[in-house]
């Protein structure tokens, strides 16, 4: 039975490979910079790297830390991920965070909770560059970045520092670190097996250092994934590509070259979700059909999607104490997904585009002195973006003459910054700072059929779906600027015991979908939304044990609320209230002895709506505690870890907006990965892996949210056609790596 739908071709692979290795050649040389804010931070501090406690955490605070973060290393993104597991899973393992992917891990577009706040409110970095979606600050985890390319994660809890950047600091940052290139020469092969007819190959070379003085090296990845997923006919097909390359150019003096391709193809619906009925039968899987008289058939359900990123960078010592590290970097997302809805018609499908190219520059510089360290920088990124749908007979994809909505935007950001950390004493460290942000969006509307601007004074048939007279299309224009500081100070108790506290404010960018309205008239514009957060925390690292907690509040913006029209059909936008996100985390891991460890992370905490008729309510999606318990064991050819992640119960919204309509019941989710080594297995390989990873072991069906509740619906009055999403059954993972 094929569940692979005819569809376009994508553009070639060389195509957008040459495109971005034109950048790297003509770019101005950057640098592959540490995220900013968390630019000190590394994993050991002042323990040795050798340490039990610190070797084997799967996740832990820093020393060096001036904000509430967690560390995720390369050992445990080798040893306790699947090749075929993206960021997510990476995150999920630190304090306050939780995803889930209905499909299987790896096998769909998932998202990170953190602290209760959603995707859309958090800056994501790769190297230090932000990257995120244009119409609104989200992310595609299956569309950038998979855990092959990842070294190294770094969950920043809060808003950062002054030199934090990103269109939303709102609520926290996720820094993602590139593969690091070893100093031996090695290439590894490597091929999955696994539930659902998965398929995964991997070709890794790290050409070790060379050159004179050994002073060059680079790192590619290819990786080719194909995989049935755990829901009927939601297919993945994946392909990867990624190079680094770093060379020292002169002494003090470093270049690092980045680029990575992914093409992907599915057959995901635009709605995610099980029904309740099914559900209730015990069929959770159920997602799309064979039947092609229904717009749930898969041919009728797809995503073309390709991205790519490329950066070139150099950071050199000036001396003196000066400090520069500059990147200029490119990265592309095309997404050309077509989808059904309701009965088969000739308007029940949707052609659907959001693609966007976005180049920016990243300067940072610094100067160590007596008196402390100065740090500085702009950021400046420009995006253009095309994005429309358009009503379509899902049968042949023939297209209505009129769309939904087509725009087009230009988004620019300018972001400087200042900060001084002053040496107080020895071991005290005040840092004051304040960045400037700005975000501008030039928008050209085009005539619409009434799903966002309208026919802009033409006439619309709905018959034949064509618009005559008007204007063909509108400009308009909005700028929002924020002013945000941010003070920390680090005390260095003892040379393993540092505590530190922190007030900052982060800001979001606004939705391109405040524009959708009317004749795109918006009067007044509403502001970027803005938090104000104060913590406090502790790190504690010896060779047995490694501990780290914190307090934090933090107050929020809430979202917009659309005022009625005024006499000239302006709409205008007013905050609706505030939010409260308050609570504890505390992270640790012990080494037992005889190659045992256990880790344990937890949150307690709340998100609640903080003015109106509805204070003191839940916002939805958010938990009142998660915890994690780890074991791991790592002794001679032997690594393994297991781990039992929970979160406790949250609230979803219904469809009519009503605050706490559904209770989420608490979930628990147990996974098991098992790593054997071989050492020179045969004469012509170094060393053979093979690692079994189970995911959700006990193989339980949680119901993880209501992704589209039905009208009236509630957890009072559950309806059967609420859409559902459900944690997926085990799944199996066998790989074998060989190691030349």
């Amino acid at each position: 039975m094929t569940r692979t739908p005819q569809r376009p071709a994508l553009t070639p692979l060389a195509t957008h490979l040459a495109t971005a290795l034109a950048t790297l050649c003509l770019a101005t040389p950057s640098t592959a910079q540490t995220a900013a804010g968390v630019e000190s931070v590394v994993i050991t501090g002042k323990i040795s790297k050798t340490a039990p406690a610190v070797e084997t955490a799967p996740s832990q605070g820093s020393l060096e830390a001036r904000s509430a973060l967690s560390v995720v290393g390369n050992e445990f993104i080798r040893n306790a991920t699947t090749p075929l597991s993206d960021y997510t899973q990476i995150v999920a393992n630190t304090p306050g965070a939780f995803s889930y992917s209905p499909n299987g891990v790896g096998l769909g577009d998932s998202k990170i909770t953190l602290r209760g706040l959603s995707d859309s409110n958090m800056v994501y970095a790769f190297d230090g560059i932000p990257f995120n979606d244009t119409n609104g600050v989200s992310h595609h985890s299956w569309a950038f970045f998979p855990a092959n390319m990842l070294g190294g994660v770094v969950v920043d809890r809060g808003p950062g520092t002054a030199a934090s950047i990103g269109q939303a600091t709102f609520g926290g940052s996720v820094f993602l670190q590139s593969r690091v290139i070893e100093d031996e020469k090695r290439t590894s092969i490597s091929g999955t097996l696994g539930s659902w007819g998965t398929k995964v190959a991997g070709l890794e070379h790290n050409t070790g250092l060379f050159g004179g003085d050994s002073k060059s090296g680079l790192l590619v990845n290819v990786q080719q994934l194909e995989s049935d997923g755990y829901e009927t006919y939601n297919a993945q097909r994946r392909k990867t590509l990624s190079a680094k390359y770093q060379t020292t150019i002169a002494p003090g003096t470093q270049l690092t070259g980045f680029i990575s391709y992914l093409e992907l193809r599915n057959n995901t619906p635009n709605l995610k979700g099980v029904t309740r009925d099914n559900v209730n039968k015990g069929a959770y899987d159920l997602l799309l059909t064979d039947d092609p008289t229904r717009s749930d058939y898969y041919g009728y359900n797809f995503y073309d999607l390709y991205t790519s990123f490329a950066y070139v960078g150099i950071a050199t010592d000036l001396g003196g104490g000066w400090k520069l590290e500059d990147k200029v970097y490119r990265y592309q997302y095309h997404n050309a997904q077509k989808y059904s809805t309701g009965t088969v018609s000739a308007t029940s499908g949707t052609d659907k585009l959001n693609a966007y190219v976005t180049a920016g520059n990243l300067l940072r510089v610094s100067q160590d002195s007596a008196m402390g360290t100065l740090r500085t920088g702009l950021w400046f990124d420009r995006a253009d973006s095309r994005r429309y749908q358009i009503p379509a007979d899902p049968r042949t994809w023939a297209i209505r003459p009129s769309p939904n909505f087509t725009e087009t935007y230009v988004t620019t950001t300018f972001q400087p910054y200042l900060e001084y950390a002053f040496k107080v004493t020895p071991g005290l460290t005040a840092t004051p700072g304040l960045k400037f942000a700005s975000y501008r969006q030039d928008f050209v509307h085009l005539q619409d059929n009434g799903g966002a601007v309208g026919q802009l004074g033409g006439t619309y048939n709905a018959s034949t779906g064509v618009i005559t007279g008007g204007q063909p299309f509108i400009r308009n224009a909005q700028t929002y600027t924020d002013t945000l500081p941010a003070l920390d100070v680090h005390y260095e108790i003892r040379r393993n015991w540092t505590a530190y506290a922190q007030l900052a404010a982060g800001d979001q960018i606004p939705s391109t979908s405040i524009f959708d309205v009317k004749d795109a008239k918006v009067s007044p514009p509403p502001k970027a939304t803005k938090t104000k957060t104060v913590q406090f925390g502790t790190v504690w690292q010896s060779a047995d044990l490694s501990l780290a907690a914190d307090v934090y509040h933090t107050k929020l913006d809430g979202t917009y609320t659309a005022l009625p029209p005024d006499a000239n059909g302006n709409i205008g936008y007013v905050l609706s209230g505030t939010q409260v996100t308050q609570g504890v985390e505390v992270e640790g891991n012990f080494a037992i002895g005889q190659g045992f460890s256990v880790y344990a992370n937890a949150m307690a905490g709340s998100l609640k709506y903080d003015s109106g008729a509805i204070s003191g309510q839940w916002v939805a999606g958010a938990p009142s505690n998660t915890e994690t318990l780890g074991l791991s064991y790592k002794a001679g050819p032997w690594s393994t870890n297991l781990s039992v992640n929970r979160v406790g119960k949250m609230y979803n919204d219904g469809k009519d907006g009503t605050h706490q309509a559904f209770t989420i019941d608490p979930v628990v989710l147990t996974n098991l990965f098992v790593n054997y080594t071989i050492r020179e297995p045969f004469s012509f390989a170094r060393s053979a892996k093979l690692q079994l990873g189970v995911n959700n072991l006990l193989d339980r069906h949680n119901i993880v949210a209501v992704a589209g509740p039905a009208t009236n619906s509630s957890s009072a009055n559950p309806l059967g056609t609420d859409l559902l999403t459900v944690l997926p059954a085990r799944s199996v993972l066998l790989t074998a790596t060989l190691d030349f």
